[in-house]
């Protein structure tokens, strides 16, 4: 660059021109949230900031961000978190990134009150840790597959300052879990093998286990539901996030399994997101 300093404004224009000559498909929205990010600030104060110098080196690195953005690397990976029911999470390609969507399985889990809690399939641990950060008196488990995974949920629940509380265990499902709990909750790899290829380059680039079983999506909802009952205390609840399609087929699954009150919940949009049931 030669001249003035670019400004905040004219540094958006910059990154903007630059990726569209590419032919790169990168909104403006993460740019912005690039250019905040390499600039130390947040995304909302960039208006404020809008005339502001920006230094060669703060464009030069925010431009390699919105270079790997524009090759699929999600925006989360590049910024190292992603936030979630308030709080944020540190995330990596080693586990799913928290969503929106999933809030709507918080909020039906803090309106009835519990002391233990099992998550299976933790990825970050944004479920359990967030209901342990709600719930100050609560414990609980988290379980996953990935040794990975399991690391970037620890390193959350001690930054978030529920470490003290939480434990979390290698396994498969409820496979290694005893003992029981008055709430049961799960966001488990629902995307069947044949809808993978369908899903953008972002998506993708998450951990494949973490979103697919495979087969058709439901394998993993037949065994939680074949197994929670065991380890859910009396007028226990089960909550199991779903696929748009899939909300008829879970709720058979739970039924068949002796599960009571089986009802499902949308998200914001309207969209089947939660399976909702007690124990027997």
């Amino acid at each position: 660059m030669s001249g003035a300093p670019l400004t905040v404004t004219g540094a958006l224009r910059a990154l903007k021109a630059e990726m569209d000559y590419d032919g790169a498909d990168v909104s403006m929205r993460d740019l912005r949230l690039l250019l905040a990010h390499a600039m130390g600030v947040e995304p909302v104060r960039l208006t404020l900031l809008a005339q502001d110098p920006v230094a060669p080196g703060v464009f030069d690195a925010a431009r390699r961000l919105c270079i790997r953005r524009s090759i699929g690397t999600p925006v989360s990976h590049l910024r190292g978190y992603r936030d979630f029911f308030g709080r944020r999470f540190a995330v990596d390609g080693r586990v799913l990134d928290p969503r929106p969507e999933t809030e709507t399985l918080i909020a039906l889990a803090l309106q009835q009150p519990f002391a233990s809690v099992l998550d299976l399939g933790t990825g970050s641990g944004c479920i359990l840790i967030t209901l342990l950060a709600e719930r100050p008196d609560a414990t609980g488990i988290g379980v996953d597959l990935s040794p990975e995974a399991l690391q970037v949920a620890e390193r959350n629940a001690e930054t978030l300052g529920v470490l003290p509380r939480a434990a979390f265990i290698a396994g498969t499902w409820l496979d290694t879990v005893g003992g029981q709990y008055d709430l049961i909750v799960s966001n488990p790899p629902y995307i069947a093998a044949d809808e993978m290829r369908d899903l953008s380059l972002e998506v993708q680039r998450e951990p494949r286990m973490a979103l697919t079983d495979e087969g058709d999506g439901l394998s993993a909802d037949r065994i939680i539901a074949r197994d929670a009952p065991a380890h859910l205390a009396p007028g226990g609840r089960l909550l199991v996030e779903i696929g748009a399609t899939q909300s008829r087929a879970v709720t058979e699954i739970f039924s068949a399994a002796g599960l009571e009150q089986v009802a499902m919940h949308p998200d914001i949009s309207g969209k089947p997101r939660v399976i909702a049931a007690h124990a027997p």
